[in-house]
């Protein structure tokens, strides 16, 4: 269905987050060694497709500028809606949420006008543990 096409982390809430070879997404927790793990919100999404459109009004965008942990391609948050299932390499994800109200001091939404997490993100539980990498398969799963 897609691929994983960059894995990121941050050390603190509220910044971008850089790329990395692998995560390692914990059960109930989130991402190992990012700063929102064990939070509401314990792995977020973003498709890249939406990041290079967004890059016609802010050309320097990249992968984990948005806080995302898993950039993806060939998966949008169109096609998915809460309580679906998600491998994602050696992991499974179930959705809990589509969007989210940027903080405030959002910069990216300070130097272009707007932000593609309100309607974009996609926010999922970790819910069987794993490995995730970039050019890992992203399969959503029957109910």
């Amino acid at each position: 269905m897609g691929i994983v096409r960059a894995v990121n982390v941050s050390e603190r809430k509220g910044e971008k987050k850089h790329e990395v070879a692998v995560i390692t997404l914990i059960e109930d927790y989130g991402v190992e060694h990012d700063a929102h793990g064990g939070s509401g919100r314990q792995v977020s999404l973003l498709a890249f497709e939406r990041i290079e459109d967004m890059k016609k009004s802010l050309a320097t965008l990249r992968a984990g500028d948005f806080a995302e942990n898993i950039t993806t391609t060939g998966l949008a948050a169109s096609e998915l809606a809460p309580g679906m299932r998600v491998a994602v390499g050696e992991a499974l994800l179930e959705i809990t949420q589509i969007g989210k109200t940027c903080h405030k001091g959002c910069a990216i939404r300070e130097q272009v006008g707007y932000c593609i997490m309100p309607k974009e993100g996609v926010f999922g539980r970790v819910v069987r543990g794993g490995r995730v990498k970039k050019g890992d398969c992203i399969d959503l799963l029957a109910p």
